[in-house]
């Protein structure tokens, strides 16, 4: 079967970036392009183009640290669309052999953090609206991201002596604070704490210098400071 080969501008439209980004990535080597026959228009292999978006936690960091274009085919504009995709996922996992008993609690976890970005930073993006919302499930991984305002920036309406990342992060994944019904969808990261504490379920999470890291086998909670500042909010979900 003959290898299926993009053009420049499917590339570009398949990644979520410009044509003359992927002509610097071509030229600095982090996405090279092939030449047909000698001639001088690039085309990218789909296998190519997959690896390159396989590495969804880098792909994400880069967004949201770098201010590169967005990653359009994990790009969820408004919660709508957020939520549509993610019902597309649950189907998917619903499906996955040993993920009979799971599956809801990972969609659960998912569906609260893509939940947070679009409730805590409705009409206060600072730049791009929207969240990035990209799985794996062959990996079993799962990564959001948002370039909103953080958790401290937004917590601080609600308790304004919070003084730094590292305790907003804590208030926001032990106290409820949210405004929205209290459901089981709704309680924030203090649900998501309590399902990955119990389930096994990983969850990293980041927003400026705090991160949280609930691991197996040693499911305890806990903040630290991390070695950078995170715009917005990222979190990985592994299972």
């Amino acid at each position: 079967m003959e290898e299926k080969l993009f053009t420049i501008s499917q590339a570009a439209e398949y990644i979520g970036v410009s044509l003359n980004t992927l002509r610097r990535w071509d030229e600095s080597g982090k996405l090279i392009a092939i030449k047909k026959g000698g001639g001088t228009h690039r085309y990218y292999r789909e296998k190519d183009l997959e690896i390159f978006t396989s590495d969804l936690m880098k792909f994400a960091s880069e967004w949201i640290q770098d201010s590169v274009e967005f990653p359009g085919i994990f790009y969820c504009p408004t919660s709508s669309i957020f939520n549509a995709r993610l019902v597309k996922m649950q189907n998917t996992l619903m499906q996955k052999p040993g993920f009979e008993k799971l599956y809801s609690l990972i969609v659960l976890i998912a569906g609260e953090i893509g939940d947070n970005s679009f409730a805590h930073n409705l009409g206060k993006w600072p730049d791009t609206p929207g969240i990035f919302f990209g799985y794996d499930l062959d990996k079993n991984i799962i990564v959001l991201a948002d370039r909103g305002l953080g958790v401290l920036e937004t917590l601080r309406r609600v308790r304004p002596k919070l003084s730094n990342h590292v305790a907003a992060v804590e208030v926001a994944f032990t106290e409820f604070i949210s405004g929205r019904a209290p459901e089981k969808r709704g309680n924030g990261l203090k649900t998501v704490r309590e399902v990955v504490i119990e389930y096994p379920i990983d969850l990293f999470f980041t927003s400026g210098d705090a991160e949280v890291r609930i691991k197996n086998p040693d499911k305890v909670f806990r903040v630290t400071r991390g070695q950078r500042i995170v715009r917005g909010c990222l979190a990985k979900i592994e299972f």
